[in-house]
């Protein structure tokens, strides 16, 4: 479960950034006619979706059903963090930045890869660590795409802990030595699980803490 679920969050994390930032970058060019419309229809997708089945026939037919790519593929873009980079983006980025840039000869892309995202190393931070949390925490596709135990993530076996540790706990174990284990441990148990399921998120966030800090601080009055 932890080398399935580090799995998940490393490359579902990249997926989600590689596609995150350019489109937001994208979308917060003015000259950009149709960011209007495209926006509208990201934002759509916050209020109505299709519901539980259809998407679970979905994912069916495109044969994502039991595999990794489950995790990572159908949901490469959370509309909320792209509206925050956007928006970051459009405030934070000055248009004289790309206007002086474009004299040098510098592209869009060149512009993105060599000045946007330098810049930007805060949203950059911020955006990736919701979505590391996310795919750490995520329970639900897990329950509902995936059969094969192998390819569980760390929230589904912790959850089969806890569970087969509760029916120890109330004598329906397989013999009372192992009821009266579990419940003298029981408790221990429980915080190990705690700890075994927070420790990588808390290992990491203070590397990116002082983004954060900064993030607090954009659009402040300075003086």
């Amino acid at each position: 479960g932890y080398r399935n679920t580090i799995i998940y969050t490393v490359l579902g994390t990249f997926v989600n950034l590689l596609f995150t930032l350019p489109a937001a970058y994208v979308l917060s060019r003015k000259e950009f006619k149709a960011r209007n419309f495209l926006m509208f229809v990201f934002v759509f997708t916050m209020f109505f979706n299709g519901g539980l089945i259809p998407t679970y026939l979905l994912m069916k037919e495109l044969h994502l059903t039991n595999t990794m790519w489950v995790f990572i593929l159908p949901f490469s873009v959370n509309v909320f963090n792209l509206i925050i980079t956007r928006t970051f983006f459009e405030t934070s980025l000055p248009k004289e930045l790309f206007e002086a840039a474009q004299l040098d000869g510098c592209t869009h892309f060149q512009f993105f890869g060599r000045v946007v995202l330098p810049l930007s190393k805060a949203i950059v931070s911020v955006i990736g660590l919701y979505y590391l949390v996310g795919h750490w925490n995520d329970f639900f596709t897990g329950l509902i795409y995936i059969r094969d135990y192998s390819l569980q993530p760390l929230q589904i076996v912790l959850r089969d802990i806890l569970i087969s540790n509760q029916v120890f706990a109330e004598g329906a174990g397989a013999g009372g030595a192992a009821g009266g284990y579990a419940q003298r441990y029981a408790d221990q148990i429980k915080y190990g699980v705690i700890i075994v399921s927070t420790l990588p998120i808390l290992i990491v966030y203070p590397f990116i803490q002082k983004y954060f800090e900064k993030g607090v601080m954009i659009g402040s009055i300075k003086g």
